[in-house]
């Protein structure tokens, strides 16, 4: 068997996680599921989303529409309570430097973007479709891995802008040099925030429940240091968007 909640799961929250996760395993346990005693941080997160012994993950949602959504069973979506977004939805931050002229992301038309993966709806999906729907030119110069890496690339002057998760640059503040050095411009569109899923076959009901319990029992510290609010049951049509192209395809 095995947990996983790898999207927000960092060493200066991992606590909060272990906590939470020990909430949904006795919630599990408690209506006849089987649950591992602990959260597995070793797996790499797309072969864990692909086990058949899965328990919990958590996925994003470009991922789960392009590789997964036949695959696994939707449990529900993760709401982190930002501001004007609909529940169970997410955006991502576009982010320049502080001495950049730009002042809003319609002004970073041909700008220099890096971003995390291809495979990732906050880094670079949510960036593209935001682009496509404005017609500007959008350039994926820089893939770095990772958000935090996304953040240090543009503070470094090795790219100009990224589309940042916004609850991941939540977590960064306070944390982060590379953070402290950006400017936020504006906001991509919202989408499916982050869907916790199990495998396939199941009934998503007590998994929802068990989760929806466990977020509201998790002690006032732990909700303030990952901020997870609520899940919120999303229609299937929600993640009927459209996939973007390989960022590695485009010219750069």
């Amino acid at each position: 068997m095995i947990a996983s909640l790898p999207m927000y799961d960092r060493p200066e929250n991992m606590a909060a996680h272990d906590a939470l996760w020990a909430l949904i395993r006795n919630g599990l346990r408690d209506r006849g599921l089987d649950a591992p005693d602990a959260l597995d941080r070793a797996t790499d997160h797309m072969e864990g989303w692909g086990r058949p012994d899965l328990v919990l993950g958590q996925i994003c949602n470009l991922p789960y529409r392009a590789l997964f959504r036949d695959r696994v069973t939707a449990i529900g979506c993760a709401d982190y309570g930002l501001s004007d977004t609909p529940a169970g939805h997410y955006r991502s931050l576009f982010v320049v430097r502080e001495d950049d002229p730009a002042k809003r992301p319609e002004d970073c038309d041909g700008y220099r973007l890096a971003y995390n993966e291809g495979m990732s709806q906050s880094g670079w999906g949510t960036a593209w479709a935001w682009s496509q729907a404005r017609g500007m030119t959008l350039r994926p110069a820089l893939q770095t891995g990772a958000h935090r890496a996304s953040v240090a690339a543009v503070a470094e002057g090795r790219a100009d802008w990224a589309a940042v998760d916004a609850i991941s640059f939540r977590n960064m503040a306070g944390r982060d040099p590379g953070a402290a050095r950006l400017r936020v411009i504006g906001r991509t569109d919202p989408s499916p925030g982050m869907t916790f899923i199990t495998r396939p076959g199941q009934n998503p009901a007590p998994y929802f429940a068990a989760i929806s319990d466990a977020i509201a029992a998790l002690p006032a510290e732990h909700r303030d240091e990952i901020g997870l609010r609520a899940i919120v049951a999303l229609p299937p049509s929600a993640y009927d968007l459209p996939l973007p192209p390989n960022p590695a395809s485009l010219p750069l």
